[in-house]
């Protein structure tokens, strides 16, 4: 990996990681190859009755069984979901870059359109670094709708503050900002207040710039690693009444 790669990725490669929770979690494999010849791995656990689809995009640290609590709560809110592990981390093949974790999405986005399930009828899930690359699929791609945990602007922004001059100039990556105008599905954003690693303030500077319909859920003292502790029960109450938005079926009742 490039100096700027080894700043932003921190996979955790296979055996680290929560494995032997997949059987309880009613997690089947499914192996994925990518354009460039990379095979990846994701989960797909159906939800019963489930008339969506979601693609969940982590975020930059560890890999897809250290989000056990995403995987619990997203079915339980009515949709099925497909976590996948980008290029490097867990199972997957190979090494993670920009463009690389784009190749990786899109065979995600392919796979679930292969098994017939509508384009209005898939969402698109990032949390962190995964919402730069749930803005990227949803710009290139037709979805049901979008969901941006801990979002940010761009990672030129949050590399600001962590390096104020050079972070900028080394990471040029990444430009949410850019891309989401062109985005067509009703967005939900989620974000703590308190968030040390991503601020508050990048998620709100997106927000701004996201076409409607969207809205902006904040989850008072949440910081970037206890959001959906804090968000508790009202998590999996949003994300349902998110759900029955995309499919038509009563206004979005987390509009603020």
């Amino acid at each position: 990996m490039s100096v700027v790669d080894r700043l932003i990725y921190f996979p955790s490669r296979y055996p680290t990681g929560l494995w032997d929770l997949q059987p309880q979690l009613h997690a089947t494999d499914v192996w994925l190859d990518t354009p460039d010849g990379v095979t990846i791995l994701g989960w797909w656990i159906p939800a019963d009755g489930g008339r969506l689809a979601t693609i969940v995009f982590h975020g930059n640290a560890g890999n897809l069984t250290h989000r056990i609590e995403h995987i619990r709560a997203i079915p339980a809110a009515g949709s099925s979901l497909l976590i996948v592990d980008y290029r490097g981390y867990g199972k997957s093949e190979g090494r993670p870059s920009e463009q690389g974790v784009y190749k990786d999405a899109g065979a995600a986005y392919d796979w679930l359109i292969g098994r017939g399930h509508a384009p209005a009828r898939i969402v698109i899930h990032g949390e962190s670094l995964g919402t730069a690359i749930a803005v990227d699929l949803a710009a290139r791609q037709q979805c049901g709708g979008v969901i941006l945990e801990m979002p940010f602007n761009s990672a030129a922004r949050v590399a600001a503050g962590i390096l104020p001059f050079f972070g900028p100039l080394c990471v040029r990556c990444f430009d949410s900002k850019r891309k989401i105008g062109t985005i067509q599905a009703p967005l939900l954003f989620i974000h703590g207040d308190c968030d040390e690693v991503i601020p508050y303030k990048l998620g709100r500077d997106l927000y701004g710039a996201a076409p409607e319909p969207k809205s902006f859920w904040t989850i008072a003292g949440a910081g970037h690693n206890d959001l959906l502790d804090v968000a508790g029960e009202q998590y999996r109450e949003r994300l349902a009444a998110f759900y029955k938005t995309v499919l038509g079926q009563e206004p979005d009742r987390t509009r603020k």
